[in-house]
């Protein structure tokens, strides 16, 4: 059977020449397959995809520039090398601009051969690689790989997924710190016709204004001190495709007006430059503050903020998205047992599922990850316990919370010796056994504390009224 990466076809209407490249092939390692028309060629092609096409341009019932076209049109995944008996200047040039790696001339001088097709298939083969991590890297960060059932999270991606189809040239993201707003630029960006163009992505909040700027719209040579030669910046290098401002609304004011003219003009000029460039990029702005408030209290720019919010998408906290966090809860889980060969973890006990729907999530869906991350290392049995909670989820600094909300009756109930015995248990564990200092914190008697610890058979007392740690 002949290997698919190693075929060659030979396209030539002088059977002595496709002879004698059939035979260099073979000592070379590769498979040839011969065709002498047009014709010939077409059919050969719809049955077999060569890894190369060695293709003369005259040919008995047409022009090897068709064929040529034909195989770019079809989407084939095939290197082509033209044959050509005659130089002409024009047919070269067409050749190469349809997509043909590169020509030889007859005679055909055989060592010459042999680099060429060397260097089309290398080619070929990381073409193949970059398509191959475009495709991964669509699939990793498209919609679907946003987390979420919540109504209010269908909206956000119905809007967003509609808007990266359209050719509206800036989007405005909006949400709180970890609610993923990169995630939604990237599923943005590889949704669109600019997939196959650079994504670019900068933090405004990271680097000072004058970075920033040198960054965006790169530098002539002899601009500023240390600038000893010309810098392309990310409108340049991301021409065609999207350009990410996370935490815009810390972009200092004179370059946000720099900004709006690149967006109104559709050009930007480097710094020290004085003719402007073509743009073609989608900006992506995120931020984590109401800008439109910024802007009425002079922090921001209400025109760039007018200029964004064209498309404004809000991403919900994961508070406002109901059981949506139990979800990502499973999923986080999932990835640690991944990462984590040996462990085990099934799910959470459904006192941390009561404690997680009614958290308020400051952090958002990062916080979430990290506290399933802290969980999965701790954990000792299947199940994520309060236990293996941060302590400022179940309780502050001075002790538990009182509020009512603290202690979630379970949608099944639970018997009330059980709360009281794992607020007891989790009382001492943060004091280290002490008994008086664990009666504190749950605002009872040391007795007290002691009475009911006895009952659970937990508790060592001593004759000498000493704390000592609990005996398991």
């Amino acid at each position: 059977m002949k290997r698919p990466d190693t075929n060659i076809l030979i396209v030539d209407d002088d059977s002595a020449i496709r002879f004698a490249l059939s035979e260099a092939l073979r000592t070379w390692g590769y498979q040839p397959l011969q065709a002498g028309s047009v014709a010939d060629a077409r059919a050969c092609l719809e049955t077999d995809t060569p890894a190369l096409v060695l293709l003369d341009i005259d040919l008995p019932d047409g022009s090897g520039l068709d064929v040529l076209n034909e195989i770019n049109d079809g989407q084939i995944q095939t290197g082509v090398v033209m044959i050509t008996g005659n130089v002409n200047v024009p047919n070269v040039l067409t050749a190469l601009r349809g997509g043909a790696h590169d020509f030889v001339s007859k005679p055909i001088n055989l060592e010459e051969l042999r680099v060429t097709l060397r260097n089309a298939l290398e080619i070929r083969e990381l073409r193949r690689e970059v398509r191959q991590g475009r495709q991964e890297r669509s699939t990793k960060f498209s919609f679907d790989q946003i987390i979420g059932e919540s109504e209010v999270m269908h909206r956000a991606i119905e809007l967003a997924r509609r808007v990266a189809s359209s050719d509206v040239p800036a989007i405005l993201l909006q949400g709180e710190t970890g609610t993923g707003k990169d995630l939604f630029a990237k599923a943005i960006h590889y949704a669109s016709e600019r997939t196959n163009a650079p994504y670019l992505a900068i933090n405004c909040a990271a680097l000072p204004a004058t970075l920033i700027e040198s960054e965006l719209f790169g530098y002539e040579k002899g601009a500023f001190t240390d600038a000893r030669q010309r810098k392309e910046g990310l409108f340049e290098q991301a021409q065609g495709g999207t350009i990410f401002l996370d935490e815009i609304g810390e972009m200092e004011l004179s370059l946000q007006a720099k900004l709006l003219r690149v967006l109104e003009e559709g050009a930007f000029r480097r710094v020290g430059g004085l003719k402007d460039l073509p743009l073609d990029v989608r900006i992506v702005a995120a931020s984590n503050q109401n800008l439109k408030k910024a802007g009425e209290e002079n922090r921001f720019r209400l025109d760039l903020y007018f200029r964004l919010s064209v498309i404004q998408v809000d991403i919900p906290p994961l508070r406002d998205r109901d059981r949506d966090v139990l979800i990502l809860a499973d999923h986080y889980i999932n990835q640690t047992n991944t990462k984590r060969p040996g462990r085990h973890i099934k799910g959470l006990t459904p006192e941390v599922e009561s404690v997680f729907l009614s958290y308020r999530w400051p952090g958002n869906v990062r916080e979430l990850r990290n506290v399933i991350e802290r969980a999965s290392i701790l954990e000792d049995g299947e199940l994520v316990t309060l236990f293996r909670l941060p302590a400022d989820m179940i309780g502050d600094q001075n002790g538990l919370h009182k509020q009512s909300s603290t202690v979630i009756l379970p949608p099944d109930g639970i018997p009330l010796e059980t709360v009281e015995l794992e607020l007891a248990r989790q009382a001492l564990e943060r004091t280290k056994g002490n008994l008086t200092r664990a009666a504190k914190l749950l605002d009872i008697s040391r007795d007290q504390l002691r009475y009911k610890l006895k009952k659970s058979v937990v508790f060592s007392d001593d004759a000498n009224g000493v704390d000592e740690p609990l005996s398991s």
